[in-house]
């Protein structure tokens, strides 16, 4: 088979689109009468728009796509956890912090069990015991760990037991009294600390000099 002239196929074209002038189709029928290979390649272009045509009402059945899906192999359990973390990487960079925050806390938590308090003037220690001596008074907040508090005279501040107690005794606290004996007590007081300690450095940033 010969190839067609260049000319002559895109009469065919323009033709099948009802979009040929009559100089052109002239052209055309007069050329199929003489090329035989021109017709078939004619006849080959028709039987395509017809099929095309024909297959252009053809509609699928409404449930095709379901049933399709359906029959696709079920991803596993770990894709579908793997593409959750793809899909919202700070919520899983904030789940990250937290577990190793926490995990680094109670570990602290743990390990912490040596006998310490804040220093303050006046304090008397025997033991593992703070006391306010009767007739002293203490100014400021007062954090103990792994020791009991008793107080005589007066505190004027916020006390804080870790792994304690405050023993009951003719003293003032002028304060309030937090006693933390349990891992998530403790976690809990950790992350107040830490949000106090950042709001009042912002704070202070924020302070313009006179």
């Amino acid at each position: 088979m010969k190839a067609c002239p260049e000319n002559i196929v895109h009469a065919m074209n323009d033709y099948l689109d009802g979009d040929i002038s009559s100089t052109d189709e002239a052209t055309l029928k007069a050329h199929l009468k003489s090329c035989s290979d021109c017709q078939k390649l004619y006849h080959e272009l028709s039987k395509t728009i017809a099929f095309v045509q024909s297959a252009s009402h053809i509609q699928a059945p409404s449930d095709f796509v379901q049933k399709t899906m359906a029959r696709l192999p079920k991803e596993k359990k770990k894709a579908n956890v793997q593409r959750w973390f793809k899909q919202h990487p700070l919520l899983t960079a904030a789940a990250l912090f937290c577990i190793m925050t926490s995990a680094m806390l109670f570990s602290n938590f743990n390990n912490e069990q040596q006998f310490s308090f804040t220093k303050q003037p006046n304090l008397v220690v025997e033991g593992e015991t703070v006391i306010v001596p009767e007739g002293e008074t203490v100014v400021g907040d007062l954090t103990i760990q792994n020791g009991d508090l008793r107080v005589e005279g007066e505190l004027h501040g916020d006390v804080t037991i870790v792994n304690g107690q405050y023993m009951a005794s003719s003293g003032v606290i002028t304060g309030e009294i937090e006693e933390i004996d349990k891992a998530f007590e403790w976690l809990w007081y950790t992350i107040k600390s830490g949000i106090k300690e950042a709001a009042s450095i912002f704070d202070n940033s924020n302070v313009q000099p006179e």
